[in-house]
């Protein structure tokens, strides 16, 4: 997932992450024409994590390209990929890369943007275990979770239109860089695309990037970055969430992180992120489904239904 440490620990406040129980989530689907399920949102992770290791160039990549195309083309009423590539100066190599879009309600000029990123990172160079570091990570949290509750928000909206243009974008290349020396030119690939295409062309009411939302002891706190630059975004999604009483969201900011948000903030969109960066198996090879929870996954689901069809 990228550079985000290193914004991270400078801006890092002083409160721990609370490890108790979470209640039961409030019930959205009072508000909303549809229900998202967080069990079948933890399958599609589980789908995800059977590819492997999805790092761009293994064939676990080109796998689930494949399969997360045609579950948008499933459910989206137009879904395409944007192909594009990267050279890398410090190896001298071009990587390919592509990044998925589901498209709802084309027509509309309102839009919501809901994105996160496919692609897993290519070494575990935060394990404990210097042996294993240059092993690519499976990514079950940092990649998987995200695009986990994209996969079954296309579904609903696919069964019931919330009656604006919403816009899902999968993201590729965000985890691929080598984060040396504090250099993050080579991370957020598939974002920094998105948005030299995009920029003074689409702008979409308000965006939401999804990274690590599906660790078992979830807790998202206030993005800084979003915070500094998109205050009336923040404060929608956090009123959203006390609306339905998601009690894994907090108002104060904790961190200021460096993820795919940062360049569609540059081109002008309204996207803010987030993300629980206290998660302890980030970057290494213990990134797996177990440490992964449908809880989380509904949570976070239910907060972007009760977003999307209370408009």
């Amino acid at each position: 997932m990228i550079g985000k440490i290193l914004a991270a620990l400078l801006l890092l406040i002083s409160a721990s992450c609370s490890g108790e129980e979470r209640p039961v989530n409030g019930n959205p689907a009072e508000a909303s024409p549809i229900a998202f399920d967080g069990e079948s949102a933890y399958a599609q992770l589980i789908r995800q994590t059977d590819f492997g290791p999805r790092n761009p160039g293994s064939t676990g990549h080109e796998a689930t390209k494949a399969f997360l195309l045609e579950e948008l083309r499933t459910h989206a009423d137009t879904a395409y990929s944007e192909p594009f590539t990267y050279y890398d100066e410090k190896v001298d190599s071009t990587v390919s890369l592509t990044n998925l879009h589901g498209e709802f309600n084309p027509q509309m000029e309102e839009r919501i943007l809901l994105c996160a990123h496919w692609d897993t990172r290519p070494y575990a160079d935060r394990d404990p275990d210097p042996a294993v570091r240059s092993r690519p990570i499976l990514g079950a949290n940092d990649g998987a979770s995200g695009v986990a509750v994209l996969l079954e928000i296309a579904r609903c909206l696919g069964e019931s239109s919330p009656g604006l243009g919403v816009d899902i974008v999968l993201f590729d290349g965000e985890d691929y860089g080598r984060g040396l020396r504090g250099d993050v030119s080579d991370y957020f690939l598939g974002a920094r695309e998105f948005a030299r295409k995009r920029e003074g062309l689409y702008r979409p009411r308000m965006g939401i990037l999804l990274d690590m939302i599906g660790d078992t002891n979830l807790n998202i706190h206030v993005e800084r970055f979003s915070l500094a630059r998109y205050p009336d975004v923040v404060a929608r999604v956090w009123n959203a969430a006390e609306a339905i009483g998601l009690e894994q969201f907090h108002r104060e900011p904790r961190y200021a992180i460096q993820d795919d948000h940062i360049p569609l903030m540059e081109a002008g969109m309204p996207v803010i992120g987030l993300i629980d960066f206290d998660y302890p198996h980030w970057h290494t090879t213990d990134d797996t489904a177990d440490k992964c929870s449908p809880v989380s996954l509904q949570a976070v689901g239910d907060l972007l239904i009760y977003l999307l069809y209370n408009n």
